[in-house]
């Protein structure tokens, strides 16, 4: 029969346990949130009336930590790890099959299990709370950033468009006059220039959304098979497999058909030069309820972690110097900004990249 001093101690055991666990979770890096959770798996192994005996399994999402020596076919008690109401994982504690039975477990260690779970599971919320607020911040930072950035870029585009017409313009009227054809070589270089340079601004003022547009119905799917057709002969020089899918075969959106096929070019020319030789590149277009979804997935090297929030600043670029100016995905950003849509990007699996621009539904 267990005496008073026994089941006392074992209260103490429970309460100590508890105690713990508590000091444990407000002590908690969410950081390095695993080395917390073991911690605490060795806090409910000490907590167990066979303690000796006793092994203990933490799952929950990306997380798994345990005792040395758990095994699944132990007799176990478990309970769930609930996040925001959701089973998310369980915490077991087992003793070895050949030498316990179930009977040999407390109803009080039971509901010391149930309280750590719940434990764990308002620390996960907390953590989940964190990071969406932190992932919140970095974007009202980045939207911030490229709003004073546009305002910036508008300002620089029209103060250049000024001297490059009449940079142009002059050495248009130079060209007539002068007969020496070296010099009317340079004078060629010269408009050559200026012309570059104009292109330039126009993808700035891109950027800026400050291009004017014309705006219409635009059949969607027809208008990426162009693109693809155009595209069709840097795909077959690296040896891309092309997949495309489309919800249905009469996709419409309001747009201006210059500006959304400059953005489907740009995404997919940038897809193609980031794939290997012989990768795949997805194309995919999705109508919801309220917005239509163009995703392109490639299986290149994928965008490094500290560039996520700068690849559409203008003159950003990972592309070798001569190989890109670095204004193809900040005019992206800009059209589609300017057509009230949204551009994010993530990991494709197991490499690469997947863009996804939403445009609001006619």
């Amino acid at each position: 029969m267990t005496t008073a001093e026994a089941k006392l101690k074992e209260r103490v055991k429970e309460l100590t346990c508890l105690y713990q666990v508590s000091s444990i979770i407000v002590n908690s890096d969410y950081d390095q949130l695993e080395t917390s959770l073991e911690a605490i798996v060795y806090c409910l192994k000490r907590a167990w009336r066979f303690e000796e005996a006793t092994e203990v399994l933490l799952s929950v999402g990306g997380y798994k930590v345990k005792t040395n020596d758990f095994r699944h076919d132990m007799v176990n008690i478990k309970s769930d790890i609930k996040v925001f109401n959701k089973v998310e994982g369980q915490i077991i504690v087992g003793y070895p099959s050949e030498k316990y039975a179930l009977s040999d477990f407390l109803d009080e260690e039971q509901t010391l299990l149930d309280n750590v779970s719940l434990a764990v599971g308002n620390l996960l919320e907390r953590k989940q709370i964190r990071d969406s607020e932190a992932a919140t911040t970095r974007q009202m930072e980045r939207a911030d950033r490229l709003h004073i950035l546009g305002e910036i870029t508008a300002g620089i585009a029209h103060e250049l468009n000024t001297p490059l017409a009449n940079i142009l313009g002059f050495a248009e009227l130079l060209k007539d006059k002068v007969k020496n054809n070296e010099n009317r070589r340079d004078l060629e270089k010269i408009m050559d220039n200026a012309i570059f340079s104009r292109e330039i601004v126009k993808k700035l003022l891109f950027f800026a959304c400050e291009m004017p547009q014309e705006m219409g119905t635009v059949h969607l799917n027809p208008m990426v098979d162009n693109v693809l057709k155009l595209l069709g002969p840097s795909l077959q020089g690296k040896k891309i497999k092309l997949t495309k899918s489309f919800d249905n075969e009469n996709i419409e959106l309001k747009a201006d058909t210059v500006q959304l096929t400059q953005v489907l070019f740009n995404l997919i020319m940038n897809a193609i030069y980031y794939s290997p030789v012989g990768g795949q590149i997805d194309v995919k277009i999705v109508e919801e309820k309220k917005k239509i979804s163009i995703r392109i997935a490639d299986q290149g090297k994928g965008i490094d972690t500290k560039n996520e929030d700068k690849i559409f600043e203008p003159f950003f670029t990972t592309k070798p110097t001569g190989d890109g100016s670095g204004l193809g995905l900040s005019v992206v950003h800009g059209i589609i900004s300017s057509h009230k849509g949204l551009i994010s990007h993530r990991p494709n699996t197991p490499k690469g990249t997947i863009f996804t621009v939403d445009f609001p539904k006619l």
